[in-house]
């Protein structure tokens, strides 16, 4: 089977989208299949091209074994609505563009979050007149209200307009999570067209390990217990949180530092405001290279996940969670919903209300002085996420769209 595959991003940029697409991929030809990936060249989240990179009209490349053409698009940082829809479109009109230079596929799968990718790969499908297939891994535009990016009017009207159209014109849509289903099917999607396939992790090479010394030694925190934040530092996740909290325990717990790895919209204010505020207890990484994060969650006596306290974060399971639990990372969470009803009964981490500054210094102390439950938690983590293999999820969407590809044919045969 050949595979078409548009998405926004994909490696060397380590954003779970791209990480997952890149996963996928890689199992498919694995399988026995043909994938081609249309996409931009990288940039996110900095908004910059990476070295080794320059935008062209055209360029394609092997990338661990996948057949990628990069198409150029308007690059902006990942700040401010108006300039990150007007990178979408470019990359809707560049994708659309692109995907007529790789051969006919026999199914056509664009990977939201934002949908314009979704428009390109409705147009292409047309066009080689081939099954749709809509992976929805956020449900946008709910998610720019939720952090506050925007506010309800003419632009995310126009926005949800195009977002019920894609529904409608997807033969299968593929979400994240049971919230999501159950949110589209309120929401008129037939429920035989969704199927969930929810993000995982790569267990071959996420795994429990002793820490770094030399890493330790570079941060400084060898004498330290280190309570990491890894991932995107931006709207959504209410990192200030982490900030006050490092506030408290500067005398409460003098011997915890944290550690924050990442980049994204809100690192600068949050440095700015950590300096501000003296927090020497802070440490701030930046954007670190996806094969050396292991290393980061190893160093990690305990992570936190957090996000926003807002009805849709109900319905997510953020990607960074199964790399915790696979590598034995005890957990800290104020996520409701989905992702506590996955945790909570494993015993695979600490559940704590959403913006509460006294719950999350308390969580942390409790583990501090606690090492038996820091390791249980480890334990169940680990036990939790072989529940939860890329390759064997890559397979589940496989075979979905295999199935496509028959149903499509003894349709046509029919006619």
């Amino acid at each position: 089977m050949r595979i078409l595959l548009l998405t926004d991003n994909y490696p060397p940029e380590t954003n779970p989208s791209a990480l997952r697409c890149s996963t996928h991929a890689k199992r498919w030809i694995a399988r026995g299949n043909q994938v081609n990936v249309v996409t931009s060249f990288p940039n996110f989240p900095g908004g910059r091209i990476y070295a080794g990179y320059r935008q062209s009209l055209f360029k394609r490349e092997l990338v661990d074994g996948v057949d990628v053409v990069r198409v150029p698009t308007l690059v902006f940082a990942n700040r401010g609505f108006v300039l990150r829809v007007l990178d979408f479109l470019s990359f809707m009109i560049a994708g659309s563009i692109g995907s007529l230079f790789v051969g006919r596929p026999d199914v056509v799968v664009a990977t939201s979050p934002q949908f314009f990718t979704g428009v390109a790969g409705w147009l292409v499908s047309r066009i080689y007149r081939c099954p749709f297939l809509f992976e929805v891994r956020d449900l946008w535009p709910d998610s720019i209200v939720a952090v506050g990016a925007m506010k309800e009017g003419v632009g995310i009207r126009m926005i949800r307009r195009i977002e019920k159209f894609l529904y409608r014109q997807a033969e299968l849509i593929v979400v994240v999570t049971r919230s999501s289903r159950d949110v589209l099917i309120d929401r008129g999607v037939s429920s035989d067209k969704i199927i969930v396939i929810t993000n995982g992790i790569d267990m071959a090479a996420f795994g429990p390990g002793p820490p770094s010394q030399r890493l330790r030694l570079c941060l400084g925190v060898e004498h330290k217990i280190v309570v990491s934040y890894i991932g995107n530092v931006g709207m959504a996740h209410g990192l200030q949180l982490i900030l006050d909290a490092a506030s408290q325990c500067s005398s409460r717990l003098p011997e915890v530092q944290f550690v924050i790895v990442g980049t994204g919209a809100e690192l600068a204010t949050l440095q700015q405001q950590a300096r501000k505020r003296d927090l020497e207890n802070v440490t701030f990484v930046g954007q670190v290279p996806h094969a050396e994060i292991l290393e980061y969650w190893r160093l990690s006596d305990i992570t936190l996940v957090l996000l926003r306290d807002t009805s849709l974060f109900r319905t997510v399971l953020p990607s960074k969670v199964f790399e915790a639990m696979a590598t034995g990372t005890p957990i800290i969470t104020n996520v409701q919903g989905e992702l506590d009803s996955i945790l909570r009964p494993a015993g695979a981490a600490v559940v704590i209300e959403p913006d509460n500054v006294t719950a999350l210094v308390d969580s942390i102390e409790e583990l501090v002085k606690d090492p038996a439950r820091r390791n249980a938690l480890s334990a169940a983590g680990v036990e939790t996420a072989k529940h939860y293999d890329r390759n064997e999820l890559a397979d589940r969407m496989l075979a979905a769209m295999q199935m496509l590809k028959r149903n499509t044919a003894d349709a046509r045969a029919e006619d």
